[in-house]
């Protein structure tokens, strides 16, 4: 009875987090969204390309976690007669798409603040003064509220809005700055290095997610070590075929053929073998044995 108590307080418990997690991912999601537009808006109106870069990080922002949580909740259904491998990769098109955005709204600014930079044009201090001012209120709450959340999405989330913050810090001593000195340069200069700075997250990100997509070597394992360990198992006598890949960037598989010594217990090479690809990060596997050679050209390429 205890158990089963206990069980239901801490099933309760995981609902109630759950609830929270996404109401305080939907608030900053629309905070973000919000924000995008008034700063597209404002951004013509200050002519401010500063403003305007930071719009184009905000709507990459709002995208990402828009598409993080719709992809993160489709990726977790099992698999079917459709996808037999599940839809765990659901969760990569997100970060594609995200990426895109954001590297395409970043050289539009490039493009754009580069001949403001060689030939500045007049701003409207205050009024990028008094948004930006808004924007640190109400980006700080966004950051406070998911520094109190605790799942992987809020801390993820909440290193965005700490950026955003930095972001309009810079954007209001710019603002100040320009209240006093006639420096209009500095605010293609801020918008190019907010630019830059989202380039430096981004291409990486899309980069590194194409790799996935085409089933490259997960980046956390070595292949040729992995390959030398699993030579120098005793169970082992040569492996003809080794491919390891990673399905969503977090969880990588194998399928792996292998030959082993005669008479060696089939199970237990198995259990030795597998042992071996989870300590390095193959969390699902599809091992082939065989005992005696079957001829073919690219059977022996791994022989030892």
């Amino acid at each position: 009875m205890n158990k089963k108590l206990f069980s239901t307080k801490h099933k309760n418990h995981h609902h109630t987090l759950d609830a929270l997690t996404s109401q305080n991912v939907t608030i900053v999601f629309v905070l973000n969204f919000f924000f995008a537009i008034l700063e597209f808006i404002f951004g013509f109106l200050f002519n401010s390309t500063a403003i305007l870069s930071d719009a184009v990080h905000d709507t990459g922002d709002a995208v990402a976690i828009g598409l993080a949580w719709f992809f993160q909740k489709f990726s977790k259904r099992g698999e079917d007669n459709k996808f037999s491998f599940g839809y765990q990769r659901f969760s990569l098109l997100g970060a594609v798409l995200t990426s895109v955005i954001l590297i395409t709204g970043s050289f539009v600014v490039l493009f754009e603040s580069v001949p403001r930079l060689l030939n500045p044009q007049p701003v409207q201090a205050s009024g990028m003064l008094g948004l930006a001012i808004f924007a640190i209120v109400a980006n700080g709450f966004g950051a406070w509220l998911l520094a109190r959340g605790s799942s992987r999405n809020e801390s993820i989330l909440n290193l965005h809005a700490l950026e955003d913050v930095l972001g309009w810090l810079g954007v209001l001593i710019v603002s100040i700055t320009l209240h006093f000195v006639n420096w209009y340069w500095l605010d293609p200069l801020l918008s190019i290095a907010i630019a830059l700075f989202i380039l430096s997250k981004a291409l990486p990100k899309f980069v590194g997610t194409l790799r996935i997509l085409l089933e490259s070597v997960p980046l956390d394992v070595d292949y040729s070590d992995l390959l030398l360990e699993l030579e120098n198992l005793p169970e082992v006598r040569a492996i003809t075929q080794f491919i390891i890949w990673s399905i969503d960037g977090e969880q990588n598989a194998a399928m792996i053929h292998i030959l082993i010594p005669q008479n060696q217990d089939f199970t237990t090479a198995k259990v030795a073998v597998r042992k071996l690809l989870e300590a390095h990060h193959v969390c699902q596997s599809a091992i082939e044995l065989d005992e005696t050679q079957i001829e073919h050209e690219c059977h022996l390429k791994y022989e030892k």
